[in-house]
């Protein structure tokens, strides 16, 4: 088997075992799903009727079988309150990947930026820079998104804190989008400058990067051919890891802003005690952070080729 594909199927042991993890731990939570949907007023005999219809009664590991059974043949169930799990998913993520997808795109490009000029002139950025990232990566998003809800939409008025969804489902208007993409964004622009910068300065102390200098090539040359291929390596996964920390980051940012994504419906999942819809949210977000991860696996190879 080509490790490429080895590695695939090992992270798709880990998917699998995080969503029995996923399991496991609803169950030991304490509450019970039929009695959240049907209400505190519901009888004995309708909280049975309803964990029979749930299949509750049934012992876990028999409902993980279930439930992970349908999912490979792309049928994700019903939620505890009888919605179909797919049509959720189907509204509801969309706007997800359009805030992470947007957070994303900034951090790439920013930290890109300031990384690359943090290295190329360290003793005139490093006194700016150095604190500045540290912070940045340091502040959760919730505290980044109450503060910039201070400041930007209370203290100036400039931009809304709250999202008001229009009839396609997502923001009504551009203006909402960008509290919320700033408040994923900022720690994880933090992190990756610094990651950026670091692999920069390694791959700039490579032997064929002095003998590049030394032989007169410009700085813009030098930088492009001989240092930015061999620290890409590094950077790209740095982003990819970043894709889950976006995902998981926007779970949160959602709430704080109203956002129509899946904050709101893991919220609720996670009050009903809905193990399947927590359980697809989870699948989903894993399935998009193993398709980047093999992107970032391509670049790598890619930009690795001829140096063995």
């Amino acid at each position: 088997m080509i490790p490429f594909a080895r590695l695939l199927v090992r992270r798709i042991a880990l998917l699998i075992a995080l969503l029995a993890t996923v399991f496991v731990v609803v169950d030991l939570l304490p509450g019970n799903t039929a009695r959240a949907v049907l209400g505190r007023d519901a009888t004995p005999d309708r909280i049975a009727a309803k964990e029979r219809e749930l299949g509750l009664d049934r012992p876990l590991p028999e409902r993980f079988w279930n439930w992970i059974s349908g999912v490979l043949t792309g049928d994700f169930g019903h939620t505890a309150r009888g919605r179909s799990i797919n049509d959720l998913l189907a509204d509801k993520f969309p706007p997800t990947l359009l805030l992470g997808g947007l957070a994303l795109t900034l951090t790439v490009v920013a930290s890109s930026v300031l990384g690359i000029w943090w290295a190329a002139r360290q003793h005139t950025a490093v006194r700016l820079l150095q604190p500045a990232t540290t912070m940045a990566a340091a502040i959760p998003e919730f505290v980044v998104a109450t503060l910039l809800i201070l400041v930007f939409a209370l203290a100036a008025g400039w931009l809304p804190a709250v999202t008001i969804t229009g009839r396609s489902g997502f923001p009504a208007s551009p203006d909402m989008l960008v509290l919320p993409v700033l408040a994923l964004a900022i720690p994880q622009i933090g992190w990756n400058t610094r990651v950026v910068r670091a692999a920069m300065v390694d791959a700039a102390q490579a032997p064929h990067v002095e003998s590049a200098v030394l032989d007169g090539i410009s700085t813009r040359a030098v930088l492009l051919r001989h240092v930015v291929p061999f620290a890409l390596p590094t950077i790209v996964a740095s982003f990819a890891t970043t894709v889950g920390m976006v995902l998981g980051g926007s779970l949160v940012v959602e709430t704080i802003f109203n956002y129509p994504g899946l904050g709101a419906v893991l919220a609720g999942s996670v009050a009903d005690r809905d193990v399947s819809l927590i359980a697809s949210v989870v699948a989903l977000s894993g399935a998009v952070i193993m398709g980047m991860l093999a992107v970032a696996d391509g670049i790598r190879a890619w930009s690795l080729r001829g140096r063995g």
